[in-house]
């Protein structure tokens, strides 16, 4: 293995990055790495407490693959034993631990998602629970004396509920232990994050001096802001582009994103080069409508190729430039003379997950029949031997109506 320059290399890392602690150490070991010809192990935890990945995870993957690209030794650890503790970061109360079966369940299909966006032949996949799971009570309370109970309420989600006189289980002091464990174990040179890890990766780096080892270097990666642009991307806020998501799906999110954004997802979340980066911010400025569309065109065929991206584009300008519905829109036929409830049509046609979410969009004005919004739940539709209506509902879902 040839590696690059070590200042080559540094550009790549540093892309996006929000911190490197400490910087200084990484450009030794990254000059080590050269001169012995021996890659880093580079090592990523993942707790798999939700099994569908989105655009906010793929931030810290790819920095993860960026690694393998420069020919660094690329360790995802998948939760498996610190996912039943429950990670406290972030939260202003006790997160529930998850049982094995979720994990296991949530860890498959977290893999399979991951393997979108890492090289699969060059990634080694472990889980936590082979060696957290055997050590004694012993082993535990040895490896606690090497935090303090001030140290830990350092944290910035433990110190501020401290204050509040909000409950902190001793549970959870044992997590960053746990978390710090895996680096120890693993040997890490180097753990990334997210900013909101910070504390739990110098615990790692504690942990490994104690056990003598030489303390691992800790990459902080921004927490990826949401399509609304104002909270960090979640399936809770309702504001993600999944990676799993339909390439329509996919590009039609990827438009809605503020223009203030438009560079950061460029740099976070795509595969531009650096080169093309410098170029993007003067494109951006002076034409963000076409720089939006280039990204969503960029993440869409991250996921689906290029020819998913085309139709994707394709479909977009056919049903919200040119308001027209798609040629793969399903027909559904009705009897002649039958007058049958909206909700239900769009129930039989799959095009909501419930009738709540239905009720939903025809209150926000998101149902529309021949163009007509439609927001009265118990509205019907009548239909005579030859009628059509084009049904929408939400943004991206379409079915023809017709009556037989």
């Amino acid at each position: 293995m040839s590696f690059l320059p070590v200042d080559e290399q540094l550009a790549i890392i540093k892309r996006g990055t929000v911190e490197i602690v400490p910087e200084e150490e990484l450009i030794k070991k990254l000059k080590k790495s050269r001169k012995e010809n021996k890659p880093l192990r580079v090592k990523l935890g993942v707790d798999p407490t939700r099994p569908d990945l989105h655009l906010g995870h793929s931030v810290i993957l790819r920095k993860l693959r960026q690694f393998q690209d420069l020919g660094h030794e690329a360790i995802l650890i998948i939760g498996g034993f610190t996912a039943m503790i429950g990670d406290p970061t972030g939260q202003n109360k006790t997160r529930p631990p998850l049982t094995p079966e979720e994990v296991s369940e949530n860890a498959e299909t977290y893999i399979s998602q991951a393997k979108k966006i890492l090289d699969q032949s060059k990634t080694v996949i472990v889980n936590n629970n082979d060696w957290l799971g055997s050590m004694s009570f012993m082993d535990i309370v040895k490896l606690s004396s090497n935090l303090t109970v001030a140290r830990m309420i350092e944290r910035d989600d433990f110190s501020k509920r401290f204050e509040n006189s909000e409950p902190i289980s001793l549970h959870e002091f044992l997590y960053p232990l746990a978390q710090g464990q895996d680096s120890v174990h693993l040997k890490s040179d180097i753990e990334l994050g997210g900013t909101d890890q910070k504390f739990n990766l110098l615990v790692g780096r504690d942990l490994q001096r104690a056990d003598n080892q030489a303390p691992q270097i800790c990459l902080m990666m921004p927490l990826l802001v949401g399509t609304d642009g104002s909270k960090k991307m979640s399936k809770s806020y309702d504001n993600y582009i999944g990676i799993d998501e339909p390439a329509n799906d996919i590009y039609g999110k990827s438009l809605s994103i503020p223009d203030d954004l438009i560079y950061s997802y460029f740099e976070l979340v795509s595969d531009v080069s650096i080169e093309k980066l410098a170029e993007l911010k003067d494109q951006i400025r002076k034409d963000p409508r076409n720089s939006k569309h280039e990204l969503a065109f960029t993440i869409t065929r991250m996921y689906h190729g290029e020819a998913g991206a085309k139709a994707a584009r394709e479909h977009f300008e056919q049903t919200v430039i040119n308001k027209d519905v798609p040629d793969d829109a399903p027909e559904l036929e009705y009897a002649a003379g039958s007058t049958i409830r909206l909700m239900d049509i769009i129930s039989d046609a799959e095009l909501t997950q419930s009738n709540g979410e239905t009720k939903r969009l025809m209150k926000q004005g998101g149902v529309s029949l021949n163009d007509e919004k439609i927001s009265d739940p118990n509205a019907e539709v009548e239909f005579l031997k030859g009628s059509q209506f084009d049904l929408k509902v939400g943004k991206r879902k379409f079915a023809r109506l017709i009556g037989v």
